[in-house]
C-alpha cells in the first residue's frame, strides 16, 4: 500500500497516533472519519476523507453523533438482555480500546467471545441486523449536514458501499442524485460488500453522476474483515479516483 485513509466511525481520536506510526514508512496516511448518517429512513456511511481533524465543526458535530451511539448501545444491550444474554453493555465495553466510542462491532466482538455464535458474521446474521434481538433502530445526523461538516473541514465527502443499502433501483438513482446535489463529492465503488456486478454498476453510477471513486477493504481488524489492507483489485477503468491530486 502506498496511502490509507483511517476512518473509524464517528471518530478522529487514532488519527494522531497512526499519523505518528506511519512516518517514515513511506506510507502516506490520509485524515479521515467514518459518518453515521440518515437519509429518509436508512442509515447511511458517508466517508469524509482528507480532512483537517482539528476542524471545530466537525469535531463538534461527530461529538454528537458519538453522545447518540452511546443512547443506541444501551438499546442494543437492553434488546440483547430480553433475548437472554446479560451484561452486554459491559462485555462490549471490554473491547472498546482507546475511546469511550461504541459500536455493533464491539458487541459483535464479545458474543463472538462469549461463545454465543461461531464468528462475525454469524453475529449480523442472528443478531444485529433488521428483526433481530440486537437491531435498534436510530436517527442520525442528515446527510446533507454530514457532507456540510466535511466539506468545512476540507475534506471530500464519499458515500461508502453503497451496494449495502437496502434500497432499490429507483431509489439508489434518487440516493446518488441527491448526494450529488447536496455536494457529496464520490462513492466507493469497490468495496468488499460489493458483488463483481455491483462494482460494475458503481462505477457506471460514477460516470453518470460525475462522481470521483473510491476503493475501501473496510477493514476492522485480522480475521474480522473481508479483506485484508492491500488487498483491494484496481479500480475499473474509466473512473476518476478521488485520490487523483492528492
Amino acid at each position: 500500500m502506498d496511502v490509507l485513509a483511517l476512518t473509524d466511525h464517528d471518530e478522529l481520536a487514532g488519527f494522531e497516533e497512526a499519523n505518528e506510526t506511519a512516518r517514515g514508512t513511506g506510507l502516506r496516511l490520509i485524515g479521515g472519519s467514518e459518518l453515521s448518517v440518515s437519509w429518509r429512513d436508512i442509515t447511511l456511511h458517508v466517508l469524509g476523507l482528507r480532512i483537517d481533524p482539528s476542524c471545530p465543526a466537525l469535531r463538534d458535530g461527530l461529538a454528537a453523533i458519538r453522545s447518540g451511539r452511546t443512547a443506541r448501545a444501551r438499546r442494543i444491550a437492553d434488546g440483547l438482555a430480553a433475548a437472554g444474554i446479560a451484561d452486554a453493555y459491559e462485555g462490549a465495553m471490554s473491547f472498546v480500546t482507546s475511546t469511550s466510542l461504541i459500536g455493533r462491532t464491539h458487541f459483535a466482538r464479545f458474543l463472538v467471545d462469549t461463545g454465543h455464535v461461531r464468528d462475525m458474521k454469524d453475529v449480523f446474521r442472528h443478531y444485529l441486523v433488521k428483526g433481530k434481538p440486537g437491531y435498534v433502530d436510530h436517527e442520525w445526523t442528515p446527510m446533507t449536514q454530514a457532507i456540510g461538516w466535511i466539506h468545512a473541514a476540507g475534506g471530500f465527502a464519499v458515500l461508502a458501499h453503497p451496494g449495502r443499502y437496502k434500497v432499490g433501483p429507483a431509489a439508489m438513482r434518487e440516493l446518488l442524485a441527491e448526494f450529488r446535489d447536496s455536494r457529496g463529492d464520490g462513492i466507493e465503488v469497490l468495496s468488499p460488500s460489493h458483488t463483481a456486478a455491483q462494482v460494475d454498476e458503481f462505477a457506471r453510477q460514477a460516470r453518470t453522476f460525475g462522481f470521483l471513486a473510491s476503493s475501501g477493504s473496510d477493514y476492522h481488524g485480522p480475521g474480522e474483515s473481508w479483506a485484508d489492507l492491500g488487498d483491494m483489485p484496481p479500480l475499473p477503468a474509466g473512473v476518476e479516483p478521488v485520490w487523483k491530486d492528492w
